[in-house]
């Protein structure tokens, strides 16, 4: 075995029920904007945990952040986080919803996520992607200020989710290890 050194500063919170304590890992205080994608959270169960968990902090909703998060939708999240003058942001959903949660935050906002859709690796790593369909442009971003502060990972919610979508995750994960 080769030696190695390894630092991600993105804290991993794994297993069954982990959700219910994500208050844990938010500042006190914080107004969340909670980020998700087509809207699967509300009919597998996970928005209403997620929503159990948040009931101490001031959250305001932003849904349908699409398959390729769209840079047009995106800055109307920003203009809803500029509004209400959001603090922290938590992505609840796959990739592509973390992607459009961290293209948000890179004016300097600190977010977290909870992993959906296991694929991309977008929960503990710091590169994004965004689309802008009107240019047909995939602009890749990335950085250091662009990791999640935690994730949390639920084996639950992956059991939720349905064969097609394991069949998709499966391939885009082997897909971005050939990418590497």
């Amino acid at each position: 075995m080769l030696n190695f050194e390894f630092k991600n500063p993105t804290k991993i919170i794994f297993g069954k029920g982990e959700i219910s304590k994500l208050d844990k890992d938010i500042p006190a205080g914080a107004k969340v904007l909670m980020v998700y994608g087509g809207g699967s959270i509300k009919q597998n169960g996970i928005y209403d945990q997620v929503k159990n968990a948040l009931s101490e902090f001031d959250v305001v909703e932003f849904g349908g952040v699409p398959a390729n998060p769209e840079y047009a939708i995106l800055l109307k999240a920003l203009e809803v986080i500029k509004k209400e003058k959001i603090t922290f942001m938590l992505a609840v959903g796959g990739g592509s919803v973390i992607d459009g949660v961290k293209f948000l935050s890179s004016a300097g906002m600190p977010f977290g996520s909870i992993l959906t859709l296991p694929a991309t690796g977008s929960e503990m790593n710091s590169g994004s992607v965004i689309s802008r369909p009107e240019t047909k442009e995939k602009l890749g971003m990335g950085g250091p200020g662009l990791f999640p502060v935690f994730s949390i990972l639920d084996p639950e919610v992956v059991k939720s989710i349905p064969e097609r979508q394991i069949a998709n995750g499966i391939t885009d994960a082997f897909t971005h290890v050939l990418e590497q």
